[in-house]
């Protein structure tokens, strides 16, 4: 593995405005001094564009962040950024998130996590940079029945668009890691959740619901577990990866090794729907988002499965492990807490 020092480096993150991606430009901005950080974002309105500027205004304000409001799309754009502040590492974390919205919107997901992937693939193909780290999904892994997930499994059998358009990232990025020795590293993360995440997600979707007096629909008759995983235990395993790309290396026929890697980043720990959903509820009174004589039982209906989901989600984070020491493992109710607080603190 190639150790990088970011220090002096330019990086460029895509969704720079998302949920993990303003978090992890956050701390690459606190953690070093000499760093330019491009951030780009489309600014979408997938959903509450208020969080996207509140979370843009904790960065803004740094003399080394520069912000485009742009779409990854757009190759013109694309092109213009890697000519004018030659990244050396680049993080895509632009997507158009969510299975169930895949559904039924299939054509940003084309446009966002396809082509907007390949413009950054092909802009690092005509640019030297030392890594590209890209966000894949927990979602390749469908319906597989076997537990914990591991990198090595098969993974040809999505269950979604959204699914099988973070599978071809990992195809097309093993391709242009063959062809033109470029250092790729996906990480398929697992149910990321945290204060100021993103609203389509059950734990933020649940809390939204609640308070305006709705009926929560906990799917597969609350027979879900996630391996729920904390937004600052995702960035650390950014970072880290960031600064350790695959090597380059030349095989008996002389022609590229595909310095390519992927990595699961999960917390190891999948939790059942019903105890996630029981836990949210104290830490929502705790936090006086919810009052305490709160009738929780009234709110709450237990569904079908639906399209496009899975039983079960369950990281094995063993390589993250061995290869850059690492291993999420912040407790659901401490996530929760902090989640609670923030909610409390941004809608009250």
């Amino acid at each position: 593995m190639k150790k990088i020092d970011l220090k002096g480096k330019t990086i460029f993150v895509t969704g720079a405005a998302g949920f993990i991606g303003a978090n992890l430009v956050k701390r690459i901005l606190s953690d070093y001094e000499e760093i330019k950080v491009i951030g780009l974002d489309n600014m979408n309105d997938y959903y509450d564009v208020k969080i996207k500027e509140f979370r843009l205004n904790e960065l803004t304000s740094n003399k080394n962040f520069i912000f485009i409001k742009g779409n990854l799309a757009d190759k013109e754009l694309i092109n213009k950024i890697f000519n004018d502040y030659k990244p050396e590492v680049v993080v895509n974390l632009a997507a158009q998130a969510g299975v169930r919205y895949s559904i039924t919107n299939p054509d940003v997901y084309v446009e966002s996590n396809i082509i907007g992937f390949y413009n950054i693939l092909e802009a690092c193909r005509h640019n030297e940079v030392e890594h590209l780290v890209y966000a894949s999904s927990s979602s390749v892994y469908g319906s597989n029945k076997k537990v914990p997930y591991s990198t090595d499994d098969k993974v040809d059998n999505p269950v979604s668009l959204y699914a099988a358009t973070k599978k071809s990232n990992e195809l097309l990025a093993h391709a242009y890691s063959k062809l033109y020795d470029i250092p790729t590293t996906g990480l398929r993360f697992f149910t990321v959740y945290g204060p100021a995440g993103r609203p389509d997600m059950a734990y933020f979707g649940f809390t939204n619901k609640l308070l305006a007096g709705e009926t929560i629909k906990i799917f597969n008759y609350g027979n879900c577990q996630r391996d729920f995983t904390y937004i600052d235990d995702i960035v650390e395993g950014v970072l880290r990866v960031m600064q350790g790309a695959p090597d380059k290396k030349k095989g008996e026929d002389g022609l590229p090794i595909p310095p390519y890697a992927v990595y699961n980043i999960g917390n190891s720990n999948p939790e059942n729907l019903l105890d996630f959903v029981q836990i949210l509820q104290e830490e929502l009174v705790r936090a006086g988002v919810l009052p305490e004589d709160y009738d929780f039982e009234a709110h709450k209906e237990l569904v079908p499965m639906q399209a496009g989901d899975v039983p079960i989600t369950y990281a094995d984070t063993t390589p993250l492990e061995r290869d850059y020491g690492f291993k999420p493992n912040t407790p659901l109710r401490e996530g929760l807490r902090k989640f609670a607080e923030w909610y409390k603190e941004f809608y009250k």
